[in-house]
């Protein structure tokens, strides 16, 4: 009967998969891994798949450093991922200080503006961008932003200005804090937390995938 029940939803889902002529990306997330049945893709996890599907430009090839582009010239990782439960990178200036206020902020991908917000207190205007690699979302999430040069909700190429650096009115010194999340939709949290699930070390994922 347990058999019987599974090969009924396989059915059902191969016949919704074809119905809705989806692209190979999009088949595969109907079926996925056996635990698909367990853990079944979220509604917004399709939407951007479908997307991409859609503006194949956009998928990423590789990720660059979001400052000193494409290798972060000029700065170093004042606190790194995990030192203080940190969730990010704070990336400064080598020149220390304010050096960097006002510097630009590149996106380290393509992909597409989720979310662009002031969000007050530590974190000041943030910028979030979902991207589709290697067939998976990823999010990075650049934080502290001064000037907003960008649009919510629109398409970006990798390398192109999306932001300046910010020091929110003297409350730190400007820096970029900069998340790579494999997890998708998650709050903005508190930037600090025991619990790295759903984040990545952002520095070790670039390097690992250039291109």
């Amino acid at each position: 009967m347990k058999f019987l029940l599974i090969y009924n939803f396989l059915l059902i889902a191969l016949i919704s998969c074809k119905q809705k002529e989806k692209s190979i990306i999009e088949l595969a997330d109907c079926f996925g891994d056996i635990d698909i049945i367990e853990t079944p893709i979220s509604e917004e996890k399709i939407d951007y798949i479908k997307l991409f599907n859609d503006n194949q430009d956009y998928v990423s090839n590789g990720f660059d450093f979001p400052i000193g582009k494409p290798n972060a010239s000029g700065y170093y990782n004042a606190q790194k991922f995990k030192e203080n439960n940190h969730l990010g990178d704070d990336w400064n200036g080598v020149g220390g200080g304010n050096s960097d206020l006002r510097g630009l902020i590149y996106s380290s991908a393509n992909g597409y503006i989720s979310k662009v917000k002031d969000y007050e207190g530590g974190w000041g205007n943030v910028l979030r961008i979902v991207h589709l690699y290697d067939d998976k979302l990823y999010e990075s999430l650049n934080a502290h932003c001064d000037t907003i040069l960008v649009t919510q909700n629109k398409f970006i190429k990798k390398g192109e200005k999306i932001a300046t650096i910010d020091n929110y009115n003297g409350s730190y010194l400007a820096h970029l804090h900069l998340e790579i999340r494999n997890e998708i939709g998650l709050g903005i949290g508190t930037g600090y937390s025991e619990d790295t699930i759903g984040y990545l070390n952002p520095t070790d994922f670039i390097n690992k995938n250039r291109n």
